[in-house]
């Protein structure tokens, strides 16, 4: 398994852009497909986006698409969420996860952050 520490959520206005980090810990982090997932208030967490070890796949959730884009680099140890566009709809905690062969479900994820808020008032 492999620890993992998001950040980069915060406050921002409807339309506008932040940044998520997940930075992993050990060496075996590009053997790793990444996820992100995000639990709005009341809601169960729900998939967002995932990228292959080798950053040759992407999938994001309809939702997202267009808007949200999931990058990673090896070398540091990092995957990224960039969010434009955003949404009141858009607010939740977003958790990165580890999974040896990735997919869309919870199920295929064994490593899990903390969560980092994301908030776009209405």
């Amino acid at each position: 398994q492999v620890q993992l520490v998001e950040s980069g959520g915060g406050l921002v206005q409807a339309g506008g852009s932040l940044r998520l980090s997940c930075a992993a810990s050990g060496r075996t982090f590009s053997r790793y497909a990444m996820g992100w997932f995000r639990q709005a208030p009341g809601k169960e967490r729900e998939f967002v986006a995932t990228i292959s070890w080798s950053s040759g796949f992407t999938y994001y959730t309809d939702s997202v698409k267009g808007r949200f884009t999931i990058s990673r680099d090896n070398a540091k140890n990092t995957v990224y969420l960039q969010m434009n566009s955003l949404k009141p709809d858009d607010t939740a905690v977003y958790y990165c996860a580890a999974g040896e062969s990735g997919g869309t479900s919870e199920a295929d994820f064994g490593s899990w952050g903390q969560g980092t808020q994301v908030t776009v008032p209405s």
